[in-house]
């Protein structure tokens, strides 16, 4: 616990009046309990951003204005949310990816930063693809979207399709994509079931941040992540720990176009495992790649040639 919150716990924190400074003081005091320094700060600034439509500076500003009626008993709910680890972004029903808010729910997981990278790499390489070029991205997985709308956002010309196993999903994200005003035709379908795979199109890209965590890597996972997250997203069987690559890969040998791509975000513990399975597809130009945190998270490799 730091210095602040010693400091907290000799002040009262129940206020009649509250104000910007002590609804901050309020859920720092309650955060800490849970949270490091950091996390606690960083959570208090989005729910104040949330809670009172102002950036960080405009709140240091009118810090001794005080809260509404409805914004005290808002932030009380929200404060009672997180004390029992619901992630922030739930409790909000809001995340940010590649600079846009979807709205996220249990149904969905959370974005991450290690999947705004996958998508800025398959976005450099479209850009650098001819302008005449027909192009076209599945996503496997689509979660609240991010991945398909961020693709189809910074792409417009590209054609953008995307599938999941939740209609749960599929709702959030096809919400998400009339919000942001995005084209991208949204499927309901098994991978794992190749009798789904015909509602799928043909392309020249697939890109997938499929369920990669071991059920015995669960011991090791954060409360807020184990407690609400969409488990049927998340988990794998331990001896089923490449299920979903080796289905997206067979996938991609049928419905990919000559030379086409997949995009994988992948368990850094089993990058090895998952080139070796990509080899014995025959995927050629199988390139790992690491996140900014140094882990192996990614890999690209080449449908191999029919000729």
């Amino acid at each position: 616990m730091g210095d602040f919150a010693k400091c907290m716990k000799r002040k009262s924190i129940k206020f009649a009046v509250m104000t910007i400074q002590q609804a901050k003081e309020r859920l720092l005091f309650q955060l800490y309990h849970i949270y490091d320094d950091r996390e606690a700060a960083s959570i208090a600034d989005w729910v104040l951003e949330h809670l009172t439509g102002w950036k960080k500076i405009d709140r240091v500003i009118n810090k001794n204005l005080p809260l509404n009626a409805e914004q005290k008993r808002q932030l009380e709910q929200y404060i009672t949310e997180l004390l029992v680890h619901r992630p922030v972004q739930y409790v909000l029903g809001e995340a940010w990816f590649q600079g846009m808010k979807f709205f996220v729910n249990e149904s969905t997981l959370i974005p991450r930063p290690e999947t705004e990278e996958l998508v800025e790499w398959l976005i450099a390489d479209y850009k650098e693809m001819p302008a005449k070029y027909d192009r076209s991205v599945i996503d496997i997985g689509t979660g609240s979207g991010c991945i398909p709308i961020s693709i189809k956002k910074k792409l417009p010309g590209v054609w953008v399709t995307s599938c999941d196993v939740s209609a749960a999903a599929i709702g959030v994200a096809s919400m998400n994509a009339r919000t942001l005003e995005t084209n991208v035709e949204f499927v309901v379908a098994d991978i794992l079931d190749d009798a789904n795979w015909s509602a799928l199109p043909e392309c020249d890209t697939i890109i997938s941040n499929p369920p990669y965590v071991r059920h015995q890597e669960k011991a090791t996972m954060e409360a807020h992540v184990v407690n609400y997250e969409p488990a049927l997203a998340l988990f794998v069987p331990d001896n089923e720990a490449l299920v979903f690559y080796d289905r997206i890969s067979l996938f991609g040998l049928m419905k990919l176009k000559e030379g086409g791509r997949i995009y994988f975000e992948i368990n850094e513990a089993l990058k090895a495992e998952v080139v070796q399975l990509l080899e014995s597809r025959g995927y050629t130009d199988i390139i790992p790649r690491k996140d900014m945190q140094g882990k192996e998270r990614m890999i690209r490799a080449t449908k191999p040639s029919t000729t």
